[in-house]
């Protein structure tokens, strides 16, 4: 994990815990040791975070009264609670908690009143799991892929069973009841293509970046849609 990410987890954790934390459930909640903790409160304290306490006591973290609390409509809490909640649904466990965590730092953030109105929001989502295949290979890495800009080689089966290798620039993941897709362009046909991912069998990144191709690739394939479905 990297510093920066350590110490936004971090963040997240003191906003969510009932203050004031120890530093023993904080490190247990961030995955380091509490010496990297005190090294990290310190890091936070010097970059204008205001955190109160000391080892042995616990610690709070207070927001900046000057910042303007976040304020959204009583819907637009309704939806974001809705739309995490139908995370559950598409059977990626580590997105489903990303969700949530996310939504937890919102509502940490947000005035007395509109926090209320999200922990006793009326609506529900009860989607069922998805009716898919596992996927074989790691969707973080495949996630990470996209972000980073980075080639991928994989070992795609097609439907009569033939195993190929591919080098492949991936451009994004579409979730659906019972597939799941990896939009990406294909070096071998050089044009894209939508993977199945439960078909992928095995991934390596191969060291070699598309940066910054991939949002001109994105539109350039949303228009090939359009222009398809208009003909």
């Amino acid at each position: 994990m990297s510093r920066t990410d350590r110490l936004m987890r971090l963040m997240d954790v003191m906003r969510r815990l009932p203050a004031p934390v120890t530093a023993a459930r904080l490190a247990g909640e961030t995955g380091v040791s509490p010496r990297q903790l005190y090294r990290d409160i310190a890091t936070l304290r010097a970059g204008g975070a205001l955190i109160d306490g000391e080892a042995g006591l616990g610690y709070t973290l207070t927001e900046d009264p000057a910042l303007p609390p976040q304020s959204f409509s009583r819907l637009e809490i309704e939806a974001l609670r809705l739309a995490v909640e139908a995370l559950g649904g598409i059977g990626d466990t580590e997105l489903t908690e990303a969700g949530r965590n996310a939504l937890a730092r919102i509502v940490a953030t947000l005035p007395e009143r509109q926090a209320q109105q999200a922990l006793h929001a009326i609506m529900r989502s009860f989607v069922p799991g998805p009716d898919r295949d596992p996927p074989r290979v790691d969707l973080a890495s495949i996630r990470a892929a996209c972000w980073d800009e980075m080639v991928l080689e994989i070992d795609y089966t097609d439907l009569k069973g033939v195993v190929t290798r591919r080098m492949i620039w991936p451009l994004g993941l579409s979730y659906s009841e019972r597939t799941l897709m990896l939009l990406a362009h294909c070096r071998l046909r050089m044009d894209f293509r939508v993977f199945h991912v439960n078909r992928i069998a095995a991934l390596r990144r191969s060291g070699d970046s598309f940066r910054p191709r991939r949002a001109a690739l994105v539109r350039e394939y949303a228009q090939t849609r359009t222009a398809k479905a208009n003909q």
